[in-house]
């Protein structure tokens, strides 16, 4: 087992950031540019909204079964794969000539964006010493957040200069392409066979199973894993509404200028790596990560409640949007902690696998829903559904942690 090496635990962190953030950058590869598909190829919001499916369908899937990939073979082969899908999907994107174009960068992107949480966390588990992974998981979640808000002005900003929108996309395969070159270089930081923590093996509950005395599947009995997997399905559809659709509502419902509704996404991704900060300090201290989850929720989802109510001008409604994103970030370090306590030893992948796949049907299934709303005149479905689906998510936080509890004891 090695001991606790602080700058080794520095690097791994920052590269597995690096690498989660160009993830959740490639989350949002067409999102921003929706205007310009519409205005240049004729389409509708739930088109738009099939586009989102269609990522989180193919990565939902191949998240499950990347989580025993990963488990056999190691997550650094994996996502390193993982980034030059994310190129490919740069690459398609700038050379789309229609619809169908567009859904083949998606669905690059979709295959790239499936074996990021197992891996992650894989390396993350193996490779940071326990006093440090409570801040390797904020860290995680910042860099995501960061690469959510990073994409809008990057995408927008580049084709503004630029001239076409197609300069955004060669841009971001040039990204990518350096974020490679950085993982390979220093691949032996990310490296998790070479990394094996005693809290890496601990059983989640308490027990002395040894993990291969356990079958692969044995894991899915668990209902902590179910619960985890609803609380993500619940979470992320409210953020797809956000992501996808909380621009062009506020436009709608608010008569806000575009230009500036355009980045209220970009302040809601902010304001989350913010609470993500707070939130970072928050898991070492806290018993009841249940209770965390559940109120920085509750202040969300009251935040997006109020701005389907129409109660205040434009500004003060992408003001109010943006700081939501202070609640849902806070309670993301609590949220990975939770299910790393509901893994059984030596099911890493595998388990976070299978419960970030809820993540990827919470997208797939919201993005069309939300986007019928757009398309029939209700913009402020966009808000108060994404308030009722965060609620459901603290229910369900609320279960996972009731059922651990005894166990941990």
């Amino acid at each position: 087992m090695h001991q606790p090496d602080s700058p080794q635990d520095a690097k791994t962190i920052s590269l597995i950031g690096l690498a989660h953030g160009t993830s959740h950058f490639h989350h949002m590869l067409l999102a921003p540019l929706f205007p310009v598909f519409i205005r240049d190829f004729g389409l509708n919001y739930a088109q738009l909204g099939l586009l989102v499916t269609v990522f989180f369908v193919i990565s939902g899937l191949g998240q499950t079964l990347a989580g025993f990939v990963v488990d056999r073979i190691g997550a650094r082969p994996v996502l390193l794969a993982a980034v030059s899908c994310f190129i490919a999907a740069s690459l398609a994107a700038c050379n789309a000539h229609s619809y169908a174009g567009l859904m083949c960068a998606s669905a690059l992107a979709g295959l790239g964006n499936a074996p990021f949480h197992p891996a992650d966390f894989t390396i993350l588990n193996k490779r940071v010493s326990l006093p440090r992974l409570g801040h390797a998981f904020s860290v995680h979640g910042i860099s995501g957040n960061l690469g959510w808000a990073a994409a809008p002005p990057f995408l927008i900003g580049i084709s503004a200069l630029a001239g076409h929108w197609r300069w955004a996309y060669a841009a971001s395969a040039a990204m990518g392409c350096l974020v490679l070159a950085i993982l390979i270089w220093q691949r032996r930081a990310i490296d998790d066979r070479q990394g094996n923590w005693g809290h890496s093996n601990l059983p989640a509950h308490g027990g002395n199973v040894s993990p291969a005395a356990e079958h692969p599947l044995a894991f899915l009995k668990l209902p902590s894993v179910w619960l985890c997997f609803s609380f993500f399905f619940w979470s992320t559809a409210a953020l797809c509404a956000i992501q996808s659709f909380a621009s062009p509502a506020l436009t709608k419902l608010y008569e806000l200028p575009p230009a500036i509704a355009a980045f209220v996404v970009t302040g809601f991704m902010l304001c989350g790596a913010v609470g993500m900060v707070i939130g970072g300090f928050i898991v070492n201290r806290a018993e009841r990560l249940e209770r965390t989850i559940g109120l920085a929720m509750t202040l969300a989802a009251t935040l997006l409640l109020v701005t389907s109510l129409g109660w205040v001008n434009g500004y003060a409604a992408a003001a109010i949007t943006a700081l939501a994103g202070f609640g849902t970030g806070l309670a993301g370090p609590s949220r990975d902690m939770l299910i790393k306590r509901a893994a059984p030893p030596g099911a890493t992948g595998r388990v976070y696998g299978t419960v970030y796949s809820g993540l990827d049907l919470g997208f797939a299934l919201a993005a069309p829903i939300f986007g019928a709303f757009m398309d029939h005149g209700h913009p402020q479905g966009v808000f108060w559904g994404a308030a009722i689906v965060l609620i459901m998510g603290v229910a369900s936080a609320t279960l996972v942690g009731q059922g651990l509890r005894p166990r941990s004891t």
